[in-house]
């Protein structure tokens, strides 16, 4: 609505990508800081809380009467904050708020049902919730290609031309890229903060390169492909201020936790970004702490069935430090410390090529 007071009005700084996305930020980052307490003390009056895996680390029983499923509050934030200050001509600005609303719903019903039977494994079961997230999607992908005509070339960094064209087999790594960022922000998503910070470390590097890749002269000079794609930075802004916000009672010791509502949430977002920036390479380097988690698990669950020996002490690999009694907010902000390196180094390759 905002966008559009420029033309009403006559308002030319609000036309501008940068402003908006400023105003974005701090919208939903108020927004969170207003909802989160009120919504804290409902989520402990109904019981709303963290049910604990029985096989987590022994310290972890403290957390079991903490408010969980925050990750309502930030991403209402989010899209309320965005739908004030979008262009809703630009469809993959439509998509990013699509994304974030699918997954939503997927994350609210996996908490809701933890919730209600008071047991953290009995969520959605990992069948139907991988069923809906590919669905999910699947219905991204079918959106970009035949809704916003995104082009299906496949780029890869330090490369100024596109390898190939995908054609058909984009839809297939788009709906991969999605579901597994998805999943590896969820796993990543198990001490307090640990998942915040480097997920709006993620989306400071997708802001900046979502903007250069919609600006025609920066991405010639970059010599990246030029998409109008710029609009959906406002989104990740946004992004950015509601996690800001929620960070301010999720850092340990946690207040809220954000539950699959969140993570699950954020981390198809992040895919989805990779995805229309021609990110989907540079998304490995960009999410390190959600690739290094990830592979912590596939390696430990490969290692103990080939071998029937286990790789770490417990996976994820954040679980393995804290069973060699690292402090809990060590393991977090180490683990920070490296997703921030690891976007610094992602940008530096966009001059590269």
């Amino acid at each position: 609505m905002i966008y559009y007071l420029h033309q009403f009005l006559d308002i030319n700084i609000l036309g501008y990508i940068t402003i908006r996305a400023g105003i974005a930020f701090f919208i939903a980052l108020l927004f969170t800081l207003f909802l989160m307490p009120k919504f804290i003390k409902w989520a402990q009056k109904t019981s709303s809380v963290q049910p604990i895996n029985e096989w987590a680390p022994d310290r972890h029983q403290e957390k079991a009467k903490t408010p969980t499923m925050g990750g309502i509050v930030f991403i209402g934030a989010t899209v309320f904050a965005s739908l004030l200050t979008i262009n809703f001509e630009n469809l993959f600005a439509l998509g990013a708020i699509l994304t974030l609303l699918l997954f939503s719903l997927i994350g609210f019903q996996d908490d809701f049902a933890k919730i209600k039977k008071s047991e953290n494994l009995a969520g959605l079961k990992a069948r139907t919730k991988l069923v809906l997230q590919i669905t999910s999607a699947l219905i991204i992908a079918a959106y970009l290609c035949f809704f916003a005509g995104f082009n299906t070339d496949f780029y890869v960094p330090f490369v100024k031309s596109p390898l190939f064209d995908m054609g058909v087999f984009a839809l297939a790594l788009w709906v991969l890229v999605i579901v597994a960022t998805s999943n590896a922000v969820n796993l990543t998503d198990g001490l307090d903060g640990l998942a915040t910070v480097p997920s709006i470390a993620a989306l400071s590097s997708f802001a900046i390169i979502l903007y250069a890749t919609g600006n025609a002269v920066i991405s010639e000079y970059l010599l990246i492909p030029n998409i109008p794609v710029g609009e959906v930075s406002i989104v990740a802004s946004a992004l950015i201020g509601a996690l800001a916000g929620f960070l301010w009672y999720n850092c340990h010791p946690a207040e809220v936790f954000m539950g699959d509502s969140g993570s699950l949430t954020i981390g198809a977002f992040l895919g989805y970004l990779a995805v229309i920036s021609k990110s989907e390479i540079l998304l490995l380097l960009i999410g390190s702490i959600f690739v290094i988690e990830t592979l912590s698990v596939i390696l430990q669950v490969g290692s103990y069935k080939l071998r029937n020996k286990r790789v770490f002490l417990m996976a994820p690999i954040h679980h393995h430090f804290e069973m060699k009694n690292w402090a809990e907010n060590k393991i977090i902000v180490r683990f920070w410390i490296i997703a921030i390196l690891s976007n610094i180094l992602a940008l530096i390759t966009l001059k590269i090529r």
